[in-house]
């Protein structure tokens, strides 16, 4: 895959733009965790895991780890807005994991694994502000939202191995730990927009 490939998606986008899909980025912890909620949503069609919002071209893993190239771990979400909404999008990302927690997740901490919202347009950028005010308004959270609402830059592909890491390893006691209880979770509390079957297709 060519570096020019590994921006936002640019992979995919095309063929996604020809289906209709539009694209959501987010950022909410680990993102073995992220990817794994989100496939399960109907009317998205595609995870794909990456690095944005630092400043270090074609980042690893391994340097991701460090915490100091300034990307986070985030998922880009390609879904049918026929069949599910940004704003549905953001009430998962807001139930599946701890905004008001500063540049961490439970046991996983570092600026990598901070709550952002990269918004593509100004409607995306708009509609995560109101819902976040909603929130605030209505004292959701015990503590004040952190997450960061901002442009998303470029989007640096994972590695293999990061992607549909919890459909391929379940058996990890990470997966069995972290990522059972927010699939749990979902299927509980947003059980009609799950899809009846999950994609079994790795990048």
């Amino acid at each position: 895959m060519s570096n020019k490939e590994k921006l936002c998606g640019i992979s995919y986008f095309y063929t996604m733009k020809e289906e209709n899909l539009q694209i959501a980025t987010f950022a909410n912890g680990c993102f073995w965790c992220t990817e794994a909620v989100f496939l399960r949503i109907e009317g998205v069609e595609k995870v794909v895991s990456g690095y944005t919002g630092g400043t270090i071209k074609n980042p690893a893993y391994r340097e991701i780890g460090t915490g100091r190239t300034g990307h986070a771990e985030g998922i880009q979400i390609f879904y049918d807005e026929n069949k599910v909404t940004f704003t549905t999008l953001l009430e998962l990302f807001f139930a599946t994991h701890d905004p008001t927690t500063l540049n961490r997740q439970g046991h996983d901490v570092g600026t990598q694994y901070r709550s952002a919202i990269f918004y593509n347009s100004e409607s995306q950028k708009e509609q995560a502000e109101a819902f976040i005010d909603l929130l605030e308004n209505e004292a959701v959270f015990d503590s004040p939202i952190v997450t960061e609402v901002t442009a998303l830059g470029p989007f640096y592909i994972a590695e293999a191995d990061h992607q549909m890491y919890y459909d391929r390893n379940r058996e990890t006691s990470y997966c069995q730990f972290v990522i059972d209880p927010k699939i749990n979770k979902i299927k509980k509390y947003y059980s009609t927009k799950l899809k009846e079957n999950t994609p079994k297709d790795a990048i």
